[in-house]
């Protein structure tokens, strides 16, 4: 059946599942479950739609009652910034749900650990686990927890590339930005890019991502972060 260590990643996430099989089903990834058929194992698919739906009810609750004077279109554009596939990577990476996904060889060899779409769609289905094992209730405390915060760096995120690019014409008057692809792995189906952005010469931040365009927002991402601090409110 493969090792898998749900009661670590139990204590990470502060919730105790009653039934374990729902934990597990999470993290298995379709690569493992086509891998492991005669077993009768279930892959995350379902889960994932059903956590997507609740994180759209969560974070609309949220931001309803954390912005009361924001207008709809904007609570929108915020909600797609928080719920959006590379800023719920970024959540995943930060309790390293990768590490506990179940893939079949071909996604390991592949760096599924490391693709957006694969630790994202985890992050929703355990979200969707969760709220089939203990409640609403406790779904929205892991959201609250583990996606509902940090906003403004999650908004930072989503607009990462156009936030650098007016910092720089702003602060850096006469620089240009430039994104290089640093590495590229993988075949063309799950390729893994590394792209490092630069400030005229100066590099400036490094990302990763499945495609050309998430690596770059993360490589802007990092580069920001670096810069907060340096100029003038940056951020």
């Amino acid at each position: 059946m493969g090792e898998f260590n749900g009661r670590e990643l139990e204590r990470k996430i502060g919730y105790c599942f009653r039934d374990k099989r729902m934990i597990r089903q999470a993290m298995c990834h379709s690569s493992y479950a086509n891998e492991h058929r005669t077993e009768g194992i279930h892959d995350n698919e379902r889960l994932e739609f059903l956590g997507d739906a609740v994180l759209e009810v969560v974070s609309s609750d949220f931001l309803y009652h954390e912005y009361p004077d924001m207008p709809e279109g904007k609570m929108t554009r915020l909600r797609a910034s928080i719920v959006c596939e590379p800023t719920l990577a970024l959540c995943a990476r930060e309790i390293d749900l990768g590490s506990y996904l179940l893939l079949g060889k071909g996604e390991i060899h592949t760096g599924g650990r490391y693709r957006d779409s694969i630790v994202s769609d985890a992050m929703e289905a355990l979200i969707g686990a969760i709220y089939l094992d203990g409640g609403f209730a406790n779904a929205k405390e892991f959201v609250l927890k583990f996606v509902l915060t940090d906003i403004e760096h999650k908004k930072l995120f989503y607009d990462s590339k156009t936030i650098l690019q007016e910092i720089v014409q702003r602060d850096f008057k006469g620089d240009e930005i430039r994104y290089v692809i640093t590495d590229e792995q993988g075949p063309d189906h799950a390729k893994l890019f590394t792209v490092e952005v630069y400030i005229g010469a100066r590099a400036a931040g490094v990302g990763q991502g499945g495609t050309k365009k998430a690596a770059e927002q993360e490589a802007a991402y990092r580069a920001i972060i670096g810069l907060k601090g340096k100029t003038s409110e940056c951020i």
